[in-house]
């Protein structure tokens, strides 16, 4: 019988690359053998999973956060007040030279500009789609939401013109929620349109990554309403004229990203944590406040009088019910409360030894660490000024750093893609005379140029401050029109035009300036060398 013989190869195994662990970042933040680091696990994906799939838990802490913890509040108003203010006022500011333009020439194209402007930001039903804010106001609310929910919507809308109403641009505000991906349950689901461009979160975007459209919901998240949700697809620009359909104001953190993330998010569990130490700092101090009196008696407490501290009234109505409550199984730590305790019963108090005394020393250090996380100083956060001068002005100066980056952020996403389709219809109707915006892009961004001015930093020595500008203006560090804004927030160029009404309405009066004498005795004088001449 023959034998079989089996031939059989071996292959060597291929060999696994040896992960290095003691080099570089290996022996370091990224090591897994480090007692300190053993336990530190973790994971980061795409965009889309780290902060789309979270948005919306993000939102709702956000905003109740933001609703019921001071410094959440402090934080958001304190940026709002500071960037925006009572609103960031149009200034235009066109390159004349482009244009074939004389500086007089442009400076009367800019006052014209500027007050038609008004004409349409400073009325409410003039600007407004719901028409409950003017164009000041409809900044103040974006700019709060934009904190608060990472992202805020304003859908491009037209009314028909009328004689005191001339433009047909309406503003509509949508809070981030209503954005989101049509037929999909959750926000932040990822989905995608009858083209084939994907969508995240409401946002759609093509093959490039390029920003095509957004898709709006007819209700708000949990809204009780009687109709049934309709999502409408919106697109980002208009194809004839490219002007914005709806724009989107937020701030990026990573490529790829589509959706804003909450101002608040990276401090929200120190936040949740301070808001439940100061409720029970509170509640204790409450306790320790009430004077609450427990009578022990064998006898029947029936037709004992304790238990009751007056009936009183309510709307001048009297109320036969005790205020304090009589039931056997329920005691009240209240002012002046007499309870009546049952045969045999007894109180007993903990006395968990709390640190109360480092109640303040610990809000404080908390509010340094959010602050530092938000860019606001924690004097600032807490409307606590107790730091040198030296220390205050460096503290405003670092928390201006960051209102000024805001506000320009979001004067790019929100007020000067407005103006752009409030001065193209401007123009269109004839309002406004511009030669070459419809037919040149370098025309077109020589009349588009604005700038707009907000509330300024404020002065802690207006003295020492005012000084150091005047200075700076004499030896050509800066100009009377920045220094003006920087003050004040004021325009020098308006500034002249008073001066020179109120210096006029003064020489009438006979009222000296400084640096000239006075109108009357300039007067005498001039009559006394007459008296001389004719002598």
């Amino acid at each position: 019988m023959a034998k079989r013989i089996h031939k059989t190869t071996t292959q060597p195994m291929a060999r696994a690359s040896p992960r290095v662990l003691m080099s570089g970042y290996g022996d370091a933040g990224a090591s897994y053998k480090r007692r300190a680091l053993k336990g530190f696990t973790a994971r980061s994906s795409s965009p889309k999973e780290d902060i789309d799939f979270n948005n919306q838990t993000l939102r709702q802490r956000s905003r109740m956060l933001a609703m019921s913890t001071p410094i959440a509040k402090s934080a958001i108003n304190t940026s709002r007040t500071n960037v925006i203010g009572l609103g960031l006022k149009l200034k235009s500011a066109i390159n004349h030279d482009i244009l074939g333009m004389t500086a007089e020439q442009a400076v009367e194209w800019q006052r014209r500009v500027e007050a038609e402007f008004d004409l349409w930001a400073n009325d409410k039903r003039a600007c407004d789609a719901t028409g409950m804010n003017d164009f000041y106001a409809l900044q103040q609310l974006a700019y709060s939401s934009w904190l608060a929910s990472g992202d805020i919507f304003a859908i491009i809308k037209r009314k028909k013109p009328t004689l005191f109403y001339p433009y047909s641009l309406r503003i509509h505000l949508v809070e981030a929620d209503r954005i989101r991906t049509p037929g999909m349950a959750g926000w932040g689901a990822f989905g995608r349109a009858k083209n084939g461009n994907r969508i995240f979160d409401g946002v759609e975007v093509d093959d490039d990554g390029a920003v095509v459209a957004y898709y709006v919901s007819n209700q708000h998240p949990y809204e009780i309403g009687d109709s049934a949700e309709k999502t409408v697809r919106v697109e980002a620009y208009g194809a004839k004229t490219g002007l914005p359909n709806i724009i989107q104001v937020m701030e990026s953190e990573r490529p790829d990203q589509y959706r804003g993330v909450s101002f608040l998010a990276p401090v929200i569990e120190p936040l949740l944590q301070l808001r439940r130490y100061t409720d029970t700092e509170l509640t204790a101090a409450n306790i320790e406040a009430s004077f609450a009196a427990f009578v022990k008696t064998n006898a029947s407490t029936d037709s004992m009088p304790f238990s009751e501290v007056g009936a009183g009234n309510m709307y001048g109505v009297p109320i036969n019910e005790p205020q304090t409550s009589t039931s056997e199984n329920e005691y009240e730590l209240s002012p002046g409360a007499i309870n009546i305790m049952q045969p045999g019963e007894d109180v007993v108090f903990a006395d968990p030894k709390r640190p109360s005394g480092g109640f303040s020393a610990f809000v404080n250090a908390v509010s340094a660490q959010v602050g530092a996380a938000l860019e606001i100083p924690a004097d600032l956060l807490l409307k606590a000024f107790n730091s040198s001068y030296s220390a205050a002005r460096a503290a405003l100066m670092e928390a201006w750093k960051s209102f000024k980056m805001r506000r320009q952020w979001f004067v790019n996403d929100f007020c000067k893609p407005i103006y752009k389709v409030w001065l193209s219809e401007a123009i269109a109707l004839g309002r406004i005379s511009a030669p070459g915006f419809f037919t040149n892009a370098l025309i077109r961004n020589a009349y588009l140029g604005s700038e707009w001015v907000g509330p300024a930093q404020g002065m802690l020595d207006p003295t020492k401050e005012i000084k150091a500008e005047v200075e700076a203006i004499k030896h050509g560090f800066s100009t009377h029109e920045a220094s003006a804004v920087r003050i004040n927030g004021s325009q020098w160029q308006d500034n002249i035009k008073q001066l020179e009404v109120e210096y006029k309405q003064m020489r009438e009066a006979g009222i000296a300036i400084e640096g000239e004498s006075s109108p009357i005795i300039m007067a005498n004088s001039a009559k006394e060398d007459d008296l001389v001449v004719e002598g």
